[in-house]
Formats: C-alpha cells, structure tokens, sequence
C-alpha cells in the first residue's frame, strides 16, 4: 500500500508538470504569438519576443520528457492490473515522442528564417512566408499528435477503471476525455474553418478527466482500504 501511494503521488506531481508546461505553450505562449493569418504580425511577435519563443521551444522539451517519466509511473502503479494495457499505454506515449523533436526544429528553423540567418537572398516577404510554413507544419503536427495525446487516454482509462485502487469515475472521465482529444483533432482536419468554435465545447470535456486524476493521484494516492485488485 505504501508503495502504491508513494507511486501514485510521483505520478500525481508528474502530471502537474505536464500540464503546466501544456498550459504555458498552448495557451500563454500561443496567445502572445500567433495571430491567425497575419504572418507580419507573427514575425514580429517572434523577433520581438524572441527569448520567449525560445522558451518554448524548452519547455516542450521539458513537456515530453516529463510525459516518458510520468507514463513510466503510471506503468508501474498500474501493470498488475493487466499488464498489457500497460504496455499499450507506455507504447502510443512513447511513439508521440521524436515527432515533438522534429516538430521543435521546424519552429528554430522559422525563428532563424524570420531574423535572416538563413536563405538571406531572399526578400523580407519571401521568407515571412518560409517561416510561416515551417510554423504551419508544426501547427498540423500538433493536432495530429493530439489524436495520440487521446489514444493513450483509453487504455489509462480502462485501467484506472478496473484498478479497484482508484475511483472508477476518474476511468470515465479519462475515456471521455481520450474521445474528445480524438474528435478535436479529426475535426481539424476534416473541416479546420469550424474547429475554433467546435473546440471551446470540446474543452469541456477533456478538462475534467486530466485535472481530476492528477488532483486524486497528487493529493490522495489510491484508497486507503483498498485489499484487493481487480484483474481482467
């Protein structure tokens, strides 16, 4: 039971991490540079803010490292339950991870574009536009990590669901939350003019299950009077 607790709150303290640094480039970060159809506002916001791009570009390091780590504690928290989920689950994180990479230096290559260290011949116009498709790739790249970011959710969510050591609500909400991660990034690529809007509802659903399993497993651990684990 000790170790149990003592794993589970490791994963806990992960997660928190994993979700700030998802917080601070998808949002705080995005908010301050991207502009939706305005490349000369977006160089301009990367020139002028470069140090901030750039720390982006850690902190999704960072991210993805923390990411093998707390997938790493969730395998060992959860294995016994069925060991096989486990692995799966270990598996659609750790295929997630050279893309990140690759996506990174699509973004150094952009902030190198913008301020003239590479193809310098060209006109200023010219290589907003090389930039900003370095900058696009990565965008498309990132929504169709996320159809991952909800595959690894299901077998989580099975297993937390079947544990008998954590509320199997947080398995319900979990899969819910693997689902809408899913829809989001299919419905980017399907119809991209549409996913502003469909994505504030889908927000709803994948906030509860990612914040309320680390809450539980930062906070409490497992259940305390827990003697048995169901195994399937």
């Amino acid at each position: 039971m000790y170790s149990l607790k003592k794993t589970a709150r490791l994963a806990g303290l992960l997660y928190l991490i994993l979700i700030i640094t998802g917080v601070y480039n998808i949002i705080y970060l995005s908010s301050k540079i991207i502009v939706k159809g305005d490349a000369a506002t977006v160089a301009n916001n990367i020139l002028s803010n470069e140090f901030l791009f750039r720390t982006g570009i850690i902190s999704d390091f960072i991210s993805n490292i923390i990411f093998v780590f707390l997938v790493l504690a969730l395998y060992r928290l959860l294995k016994q339950v069925n060991e096989h989920r486990a692995k799966l689950m270990v598996a659609l994180v750790i295929v997630q991870i050279p893309a990140v990479f690759i996506m990174e230096a699509f973004n150094i290559t952009s902030l190198m574009i913008f301020k003239g260290e590479i193809f310098k011949t060209f006109e200023f116009s010219q290589r907003q536009d090389l930039a900003m498709m370095f900058l696009k790739i990565n965008e498309y790249g990132m929504m169709t990590l996320e159809l991952f970011w909800g595959l690894w959710l299901i077998p989580l969510a099975q297993l937390v669901y079947k544990s008998g050591f954590i509320p199997r609500i947080f398995g319900i909400l979990l899969m819910i939350n693997g689902i809408a991660y899913m829809i989001d990034s299919f419905i980017f690529m399907l119809i991209p003019n549409y996913h502003a809007f469909i994505n504030q509802f889908i927000l709803l659903f994948v906030i509860p299950g990612e914040i309320s399993i680390m809450l539980w497993l930062l906070i409490k651990g497992v259940k305390n009077n827990v003697s048995t684990i169901e195994k399937q």
